[in-house]
């Protein structure tokens, strides 16, 4: 795996978003901002053969946008969300047909229903797509085992599907 080096310049528009926090950042220790960034490839570093060296890119913040204290609030919110999108994770009960999601998964939504049908959704998605790739790097299936498949697949997905309507009818 590259490892992911930042340039120590950033770009004048990014560095002027920058400047109205420098001072207060530097009056207290241990401050923090929030920031949505841009980045782009710089320079992309490949070791030579047989040697110790890891490959790496750098890249430099080209764009960047901090906000003031009453938007902080949706930037978090973005951030969460964008946490649980990548971090969903569940398990599927092939005798119910039903997903559960994980503990830290059902934490994370903070019992928000938007939240819930959403991991619940690619927790679902997730485990089918792992289903297929164990079935498409498997042995060499004949064509009623690939048509049993497709329909454990179809019967998995309508579940999920289904799981997801019946809880968004609760709210």
């Amino acid at each position: 795996m590259p490892v992911l080096k930042f340039d120590s310049k950033v770009s004048t528009s990014a560095q002027e978003a920058l400047e109205p926090h420098v001072r207060p950042i530097y009056d207290q220790p241990g401050a923090r901002r929030m920031a949505i960034i841009e980045f782009a490839h710089m320079e992309r570093t490949e070791p030579a053969p047989n040697t110790d060296g890891k490959p790496s890119v750098r890249v430099r913040i080209v764009g960047l946008e901090v906000p003031n204290r009453d938007q902080e609030g949706a930037i978090r919110e973005a951030q969460r969300y964008l946490h649980l999108q990548r971090t969903a994770r569940g398990t599927f009960d092939d005798e119910t047909g039903q997903l559960e999601l994980s503990e830290s998964t059902l934490r994370q939504t903070a019992g928000l229903l938007a939240s819930i049908e959403t991991a619940r959704l690619r927790a679902g998605l997730s485990h089918w797509r792992e289903y297929c790739q164990r079935l498409v790097q498997g042995p060499d299936l004949t064509l009623s085992e690939v048509r049993h498949e497709m329909q454990v697949v179809y019967e998995g997905l309508t579940a999920v599907l289904e799981t997801a309507r019946d809880h968004g009818d609760e709210g």
